[in-house]
């Protein structure tokens, strides 16, 4: 378990600061341990794997090439964005066992909320009825992690229809909003860092 852990709450944030400040962050010789929650204005963004072919039609969203792990993926306002700021060294968690552990956090938070979720073989993410409620996307340096998850709460779907959501054609997309609306932001917040708490 980790001591120093914090949790920061940072609104709505530019996607390019987010990801300087998260490489800069895992480079301090101060180092702490962070999981940063927060939102993105529309962006399209490319993992070290992603072919730009999957953007089908960008409109006038902007694309970004990050150095997270997998394919396509869009964010936008009403997405929760969970960044883990880890030293994955210290907690002796390898690549596989950190997405697995990210993957069925989701799970129970899901459940926790009374929505069933399951997972696709050779699809990191979270899925519901076959349609992808949270994606999956870090970056390991030097023993520590960044990027993380992003889960679908309540936010409009339809740039998801731009591109071949994580390189899936016609992969559809859900989110928390359309399975369970009585749940708020600020609850949805608090049950994250919750179980979060639990985990690390």
């Amino acid at each position: 378990m980790l001591e120093d852990l914090t949790f920061k709450s940072l609104g709505v944030v530019n996607y390019y600061e987010t990801l300087e400040l998260m490489k800069s962050h895992i480079k301090k010789d101060d180092f702490n341990n962070e999981i940063w929650l927060l939102e993105h204005p529309p962006i399209f963004t490319l993992g070290t794997a992603a072919d730009k072919n999957h953007i089908l039609n960008a409109k006038d969203i902007p694309i970004v090439q990050s150095d997270r792990g997998g394919e396509v993926t869009y964010h936008g306002p009403g997405q929760i964005v969970i960044y883990f700021l880890l030293d994955v060294k210290k907690l002796d968690f390898g690549p596989k066992k950190l997405v697995s552990t990210l993957q069925n956090f989701i799970k129970d938070l899901l459940e926790e909320i009374s929505i069933d979720c399951n997972f696709v073989e050779g699809a990191p993410g979270v899925y519901v009825d076959k349609k992808k409620i949270a994606s999956v996307g870090l970056r390991i340096s030097k023993g520590r992690s960044y990027h993380g998850v992003s889960l679908n709460f309540d936010m409009d779907l339809s740039p998801f229809n731009q591109i071949n959501p994580c390189g899936y054609e016609g992969l559809e997309v859900t989110q928390i909003r359309d399975l369970n609306q009585s749940i708020s932001k600020l609850q949805l917040e608090k049950l994250v860092i919750n179980l979060l708490k639990n985990i690390f």
